[in-house]
């Protein structure tokens, strides 16, 4: 077992934040009514891809119907529909659908993770709670050989921020977030901003699908 594979078990086993275990229990006990023959995943998920990707994508926490019941991040709600997508057009991913464990989706040189890796309630953990995960996210960094880093939305963004700057890789003011921000770091590193594909900015136009695949193209254009 790898170092990438132990740490995604911790991840799973971790129990620090009573409030998001039980939200995620509860969750996946009650259920949503098109998903009531599932059984729900209701824990911490883990990170997806392998530590070697080069292309590092950062997203808030998991969907209460969409990670939390599928157990993989992004697979099962429309925010995955959106992300799969672009990463499938950007040669991320080997196909745009992402709906269960066995759907044979697999990444190409990209890694997902979470600045929160239990669903939230109403999609806002505390500032405690995101201090917990943190210590995932920096394991999760440390063990990674990627030198692009993509965050979805702001929160993500703060938390990548927080991180480069800690290990300084990133030196002068603090970057404010925006949709498609390109922040140059040490040793050819790369910080880039991205709205998350939820559906309050996909429905309302906020994020289009070219906004989207302009982000991973980008990407794809840095590790070259």
């Amino acid at each position: 077992m790898t170092k990438w594979d132990e740490l995604n078990r911790e991840i799973v086993r971790c129990e620090r934040c009573p409030r998001l275990r039980e939200h995620c229990r509860k969750t996946a006990e009650t259920r949503r009514r098109a998903y009531t023959d599932w059984e729900y995943w209701g824990r911490p998920v883990p990170n997806f891809g392998k530590g070697s990707a080069r292309l590092l994508i950062v997203g808030l926490a998991p969907g209460a119907h969409g990670a939390n019941r599928t157990g993989r991040m992004f697979t099962g709600d429309r925010s995955g529909d959106w992300l799969y997508r672009a990463l499938h057009k950007a040669g991320f991913a080997n196909q745009a659908e992402a709906t269960d464990l066995e759907d044979g989706l697999k990444l190409n040189n990209c890694a997902i993770a979470a600045a929160c890796h239990c669903a939230p309630p109403d999609n806002k953990p505390s500032k405690e709670e995101m201090e917990h995960c943190r210590e995932w996210l920096k394991k999760t960094i440390d063990l990674s050989k990627a030198s692009v880093f993509v965050a979805l939305g702001q929160i993500a963004w703060k938390a990548l921020v927080k991180e480069v700057i800690e290990r300084s890789w990133y030196e002068g003011r603090q970057p404010k977030f925006a949709h498609a921000a390109k922040i140059p770091l040490t040793a050819n590193r790369w910080l880039i901003g991205s709205y998350h594909p939820s559906q309050q900015n996909t429905f309302t136009g906020r994020l289009t699908e070219l906004m989207l695949d302009s982000v991973f193209q980008t990407a794809k254009k840095l590790l070259m």
